[in-house]
């Protein structure tokens, strides 16, 4: 006989769920040819493909730089995407850090700076 009071079967599964849902952020420094190539819009439009929310910058030195809020998943594919980039710009490196101490807005949204 299956005891109904027991959430021993059901709790795992929340667990793992919740886990899943855990949000983290990320500063990452783009660098190669991504200034003047439509690379902040692509970002965005991406970015919000995958649900992640944040900023995005030109930087001086002719890095892009993203803040980025969302799931690790989330995340994680946004990089891959921003990886190839859109059509013109050439990619060569991005530098990840992980939960960086500057705060991210909560917004619904992903900003182009």
């Amino acid at each position: 006989m299956i005891d109904s009071t027991s959430s021993d079967t059901i709790k795992p599964n929340s667990e793992k769920q919740s886990v899943e849902q855990e949000l983290v952020t990320a500063r990452l420094s783009i660098i190669g040819l991504v200034q003047g190539v439509g690379y902040r819009s692509f970002t965005r439009r991406v970015a919000s493909l995958h649900g992640v929310t944040g900023s995005v910058r030109n930087l001086p030195d002719g890095r892009v730089q993203v803040l980025a809020k969302g799931t690790q998943d989330g995340i994680d594919s946004l990089i891959c995407e921003l990886k190839k980039g859109p059509f013109m710009a050439r990619v060569e490196e991005i530098q990840i850090e992980w939960n960086p101490a500057e705060i991210i807005p909560e917004k619904d949204q992903f900003a182009v700076i």
